[in-house]
């Protein structure tokens, strides 16, 4: 039976309640401050993709921002297996977000000791035969106005929506966001380039771009297959005149990008480099998937 006939069980607390049962107080920050962080672990074969690198990113959230993560990780592997088989998925992620909890009022000052809130549900996804991957995506350049703590992966994910809204009302499917006159990354994801010798380009990690785990993954199996990558800045017209270009991120492994502001990049077909990497990333993660 699949999630369209029937209620989601999701974790809230501690305990696994049906979707509408799951309730949380109207003073949680992280619905009043966008006081959260959430992580997005993708799920083919009923299997957990990059699951400790998730784990990890969200350990050092916590500890960014002083939040208490009060699963270890075999606690929290053992609550998305559970989610897994309850809503019997197959394939697509498990979203993850945790707050700074409930103080009781509203108040901008926050307090330590105030118990967390993890909530944790699943949703089906389309992964590995997603129509995106094999036609490649449009994006539009758009201003980056997001904080400067981007390497921490929070909820304060208004700018973002935002900016995938303005794609969707140019008829394109992500942006890709400029800063000082450079890329930054996607909506959601990392971006890379490809130039014209064939050499991946991507922008270095700092505060100013997440820390993606499935860019880290790829970054490891472009060494391995001898496909050379070089973090730098690049600029939106270097990634009009690019050979290829393409994502990354938890859902999407690897999509090729084919146009970018109406401007089709090389033949405007999805690229061969972003083929091989998103085939070799799929590979990879299911040989490694727990």
């Amino acid at each position: 039976m699949g999630l369209e006939t029937m209620e989601r069980t999701v974790y809230l607390n501690g305990k696994f309640l049906p979707e509408s049962q799951a309730n949380i107080s109207i003073f949680d920050r992280g619905f009043l401050f966008a006081d959260a962080v959430y992580e997005v672990t993708s799920v083919l074969q009923s299997k957990l993709i990059d699951n400790l690198g998730h784990f990890h990113r969200l350990e050092r959230s916590c500890r960014e921002l002083n939040l208490t993560l009060p699963l270890s990780y075999q606690e929290l592997t053992d609550i998305q297996h559970t989610l897994i088989e309850k809503n019997q998925l197959h394939e697509g992620g498990i979203y993850l977000q945790l707050t700074r909890g409930d103080e009781g009022d509203r108040d901008f000052t926050y307090h330590d000791g105030v118990p967390p809130t993890i909530v944790l549900f699943t949703q089906e996804r389309n992964l590995v035969n997603s129509p995106k991957a094999k036609k490649g995506i449009k994006v539009i350049s758009y201003a980056d106005m997001r904080w400067r703590r981007r390497d921490i992966k929070t909820t304060n994910l208004l700018p973002a929506c935002m900016a995938k809204h303005a794609a969707h009302a140019a008829g394109a499917d992500d942006v890709w966001l400029i800063e000082n006159g450079y890329v930054t990354e996607g909506g959601s994801n990392n971006a890379y380039i490809v130039t014209q010798d064939d050499k991946i380009v991507t922008r270095p990690l700092s505060n100013d771009i997440l820390h993606g785990i499935t860019r880290a993954s790829l970054m490891k199996l472009a060494q391995e297959f001898d496909i050379e990558i070089e973090e730098r800045h690049f600029t939106i017209d270097e990634a009009y005149a690019a050979k290829e270009a393409f994502i990354s991120s938890a859902t999407t492994f690897v999509w090729p990008v084919v146009a970018i502001d109406d401007k089709p990049i090389g033949d405007g077909q999805p690229g061969l480099i972003a083929l091989k990497l998103r085939e070799i990333y799929i590979n990879a993660a299911l040989a490694a998937a727990e």
